[in-house]
């Protein structure tokens, strides 16, 4: 893997992470997405690791703050395991904190970020409403300013670790409509008023917790609110992209799980007295597969590079993952095709593969808000 993207630290932490997913998650991982959950256990043992507080300040336990490729390293890791469900959840973090990490006030910071990235509390993002989804700006959960403290009312959806969160970066409306008069505020589990829906069951994700949030006049202080009021919109923004990149590299590890395992399988099974490996339409399907991979994995490096050097990247990070996540659209979709029947058997990976990449193009703006993003930034 080493490459010029990755120095001789980046490859030492790549082997402590992997080390840490061979002994504390692939041994229980099937079992993990069966059962629907993980043990919360796994969140210290990750933060004794050193694998939560990747990209964080030092001042609050962090490490490899700024290290762009070093946050890539501990993703394309964690997700080796081969759930998609395990790793949206078990660095829910890196959405949720961020804002906190970058604008909360040093009391909030003290508060909130150690303690997560000991991985003794769970962090989760708030922003997507039932009725809203990609359009933030128009979001309707409400915050009333009564003086020392806002009263919340509202809902949001989809919210990954959204029953064990411990605190919530939650987007609400506090001033007028529009982008203008979004605030984000640290919510905390065990508020009056604020309250979680059953577990959603969904279609891929297995075992990561996602749920519906709702609030009813929860009292939050003000010296919860995470920066400046009103100012909300451009800090999720600024989140955005950084959690677009990672999902560029989520389903361009997803992709390449996708192709060993095809690769494997097609050297192994027989079908009229050869490998089908041997068969043009097969050994076809796996040089396409693999060129692909490797133009969506070079791109999107080139991206983390620029983004590493400070070069502002809107619409280079919105093309690496519509990039990426149609790449990984294919490779799945073919990977369960040359795997035939098998392929459609729970206890292939390629099954789950498929499964977990499906939500890569709807996540972090969809396909076509990135589209949107391009677009502008072409000037059209």
């Amino acid at each position: 893997m080493a490459n010029r993207y990755f120095n001789e630290t980046h490859e030492e932490v790549r082997r402590n992470i992997r080390r840490f997913v061979d002994r504390h998650v692939k041994p229980h991982i099937n079992e993990w997405e069966e059962a629907g959950s993980f043990p919360r256990e796994l969140y210290p043992l990750a933060g004794e690791a050193g694998i939560l507080g990747i990209g964080f300040p030092e001042a609050y336990g962090g490490t490899f703050e700024g290290d762009v490729f070093m946050t890539l390293v501990a993703t394309e890791e964690l997700l080796r395991a081969g759930s998609g469900g395990l790793f949206s959840s078990l660095m829910s973090l890196g959405i949720g904190l961020p804002p906190v990490a970058k604008w909360g006030s040093p009391a909030l910071k003290e508060r909130v970020v150690p303690a997560v990235l000991r991985g003794e509390k769970i962090m989760a993002l708030a922003v997507t409403e039932p009725g809203g989804g990609s359009d933030v700006a128009n979001l309707k959960t409400r915050a009333v300013d009564c003086g020392d403290h806002y009263k919340v009312s509202g809902s949001k959806t989809y919210i990954t670790s959204g029953i064990r969160a411990d605190y919530y970066s939650v987007a609400v409306r506090t001033g007028g409509e529009g982008y203008g008069g979004v605030s984000l505020l640290l919510m905390e589990k065990g508020m009056p008023g604020f309250t979680t829906g059953q577990p959603l069951k969904k279609m891929g994700w297995w075992c990561s917790d996602t749920a519906e949030l709702f609030f009813d006049e929860v009292v939050v202080p003000k010296s919860n609110l995470i920066g400046v009021e009103n100012a909300g919109f451009l800090m999720i923004m600024q989140n955005f992209e950084a959690e677009r990149l990672g999902l560029a590299v989520y389903s361009n590890v997803l992709s390449e799980l996708a192709f060993n395992e095809a690769l494997a399988y097609a050297q192994g099974r027989h079908a009229f007295g050869k490998p089908i490996a041997k068969h043009q339409v097969i050994k076809h399907k796996l040089a396409d597969m693999a060129t692909r991979l490797e133009a969506s994995r070079e791109f999107t490096y080139s991206v983390g590079a620029r983004m590493q050097a400070g070069i502002p990247s809107l619409k280079e990070v919105a093309m690496a993952k519509n990039f990426a996540t149609a790449t990984s659209d294919y490779i799945t979709y073919e990977a369960v095709q040359i795997f035939g029947g098998m392929g459609y058997m729970r206890e292939s990976l390629v099954e789950r593969l498929y499964r977990d990449n499906r939500i890569a193009s709807i996540g972090g703006g969809t396909y076509e808000i990135m589209n949107e993003i391009i677009s502008k930034q072409l000037g059209l």
